[in-house]
């Protein structure tokens, strides 16, 4: 018997040690870009908890599903186009731009909670938009000029730590609304939660990222690459933030949640997202990213599909959490593809053009479900965003991988 329980505990402590290092490499990154991850985590907080009072917001500002989505829509233009400015707006606030842009942030989403009226709530949601959009740029160029000065992989733990606060943000807002607070409660409590990492961020220095060369940002950029990346990556936001804004409502409205079983569906979405991006450096570790963007995707579809389809509610909690696992890892997958396929002094200004092209899908989303939902049902938004995700396999990785040959 000794000489078989020998083999047993030798294994068993490699495999503790193992990932015992393995922890402490993520805490000492963790610490390296706690910066930028308090950053991802505010907005987490906001997003998350928008997702689960949505049920809330939507006849608190008296609109039907399709002039919701039109708001949301007017919203997402906001935000891409700040998306576009928000390079200048970091060379004027310099090395407190992050910090700014947070503060900034969690001033704006005081307001759409306390929106009475279409108009004024898609004005409100406009500004909380465009100030997530100035941030999201800022604190990616920075996690990723802290990349380049620690020579590790830091996104998809900054990420990470973004769908782990919409989770909580998430389930705590749906326990809000069950005890009777309203939308703008919830948010100002996110919000005082968010100046407060804010004193934090200032507190944590992040390198700036590095200008382009004058031979840099003129370079030539492969467009045979970056657009079915593009495309991808848009998907997977599109996936992603449809229903995050949605699956609380879809619950709710064709399931008979109430309002703490609702927001279950964001949350979970969000639980299994962290979890399968702070696993995604181990899985690319082993496969390469056009068969893992491949078979995610495909879980991902699978995962729509019988969110929108259950007939109960433990089966459309399993639905989105398989969701959340699939879609979790195309867009990370897909930049450090496409990263790695151009040339290097093209990088920095191809990750840029890309990134653009994905965060339109991430606030296209949800007014994209508000009229499917408005002409079809919500059944039919999320039958919509699955045959989107099977685009991805059937299409995209094939363009992408041809396009990568010929480079």
């Amino acid at each position: 018997m000794a000489e078989f329980r020998r083999p047993g505990t030798t294994a068993l402590d490699a495999a503790s040690a193992l990932w015992q290092g393995r922890a402490m490499g993520m805490l000492h990154d963790l610490h390296r870009s706690r910066g930028p991850a308090a950053a991802f985590a505010a907005m987490g907080l906001f997003w998350g908890s928008f997702a689960a009072l949505v049920p809330a917001i939507k006849p608190q500002v008296g609109l039907s599903d399709g002039a919701f989505g039109l708001a949301l829509l007017v919203a997402a233009s906001g935000a891409v186009m700040a998306m576009w400015l928000a390079p200048l707006a970091e060379r004027l606030l310099g090395q407190r731009a992050m910090a700014i842009c947070t503060a900034l942030m969690a001033l704006a989403f005081l307001l759409p909670g306390w929106m009475g009226g279409g108009l004024t709530f898609a004005l409100a949601m406009t500004l909380a938009s465009a100030s997530s959009g100035t941030l999201d740029v800022v604190m990616n160029a920075r996690v990723s000029a802290l990349e380049a000065t620690e020579k590790r992989s830091l996104m998809n733990l900054n990420h990470g730590m973004f769908s782990v606060a919409y989770a909580c943000a998430a389930i705590a807002a749906g326990l809000g609304r069950e005890a009777g607070m309203p939308p703008g409660a919830v948010l100002g409590l996110m919000s005082a939660i968010a100046l407060m990492l804010t004193l934090f961020i200032l507190r944590c220095p992040v390198p700036a990222p590095e200008e382009d060369s004058d031979e840099t940002a003129h370079a030539y950029l492969p467009w045979a690459l970056l657009l079915p990346g593009g495309a991808i990556i848009l998907i997977a936001f599109l996936s992603e933030q449809a229903t995050e804004g949605w699956s609380a409502l879809h619950l709710e409205r064709n399931l008979g949640a109430g309002a703490a079983q609702g927001a279950l569906g964001p949350a979970i979405l969000g639980i299994t997202m962290a979890a399968g991006r702070l696993s995604g450096q181990l899985v690319a570790q082993r496969l390469s990213e056009a068969r893992v963007i491949f078979w995610a995707a495909l879980v991902a579809a699978t995962g729509a599909l019988l969110a929108a389809h259950a007939p109960t509610l433990s089966l459309a909690y399993a639905g989105f959490a398989i969701l959340g696992a699939g879609v979790s890892v195309l867009a990370p997958m897909a930049f450090a593809w496409i990263g790695r396929m151009v040339p290097a002094r093209h990088r920095t200004k191809a990750i840029s053009r890309v990134s653009v092209v994905g965060y339109a899908g991430f606030f296209i989303g949800p007014p994209l479900m508000g009229f499917l939902s408005e002409g079809f049902g919500l059944q039919a938004s999320f039958s919509a965003i699955a045959l989107g995700l099977l685009i991805v396999p059937a299409l995209l990785i094939p363009a992408l991988h041809r396009r990568s040959q010929n480079a």
